[in-house]
């Protein structure tokens, strides 16, 4: 069975052309539970550089879908079996003006889009920028 990955490296995701954010915002709360948003900006804020794109994205998964300790090794290699959006969809990038960094180790870490660390890495001639996608065609 073939894995997917959503890994990149020495790579900043800028936002999309179409944010409509001018700063790096914090996603609202909405009701009780935690929007995709909502758990990806908590786990990037609390560990910067600690997790790659495809640790994030599945801890998301396996949170939303109520997930057991047990059940997590086999779901993460079905959940990688078929391909998944990477953080270029993410709606930190596409919607609350968040910049995504993957480091040499392709480790992840967010900067708000009117930071200075945003700017140099937008700047940085051994950073590959990529664009988030775009919300509206």
């Amino acid at each position: 069975m073939k894995i997917h990955t959503t890994n990149y490296e020495s790579t900043l995701i800028a936002i999309a052309d179409d944010c409509p954010a001018n700063t790096g915002e914090m996603p609202p709360h909405k009701g009780d539970k935690k929007s995709v948003a909502n758990l990806q900006f908590d786990i990037l804020r609390k560990h910067p550089y600690k997790y790659t794109s495809d640790d994030i994205i599945f801890q998301v998964f396996a949170e939303r879908n109520d997930l057991t300790e047990k059940e997590l090794t086999e779901a993460r290699t079905a959940f990688f079996s078929k391909g998944q959006a990477c953080l270029r969809t993410s709606p930190l990038t596409k919607r609350y003006g968040w910049g995504v960094h993957h480091n040499e180790q392709g480790k992840v870490a967010i900067y708000a889009c009117d930071s200075s660390e945003y700017e140099k890495l937008l700047n940085d001639k051994s950073t590959t920028v990529v664009k988030a996608m775009r919300s509206s065609r």
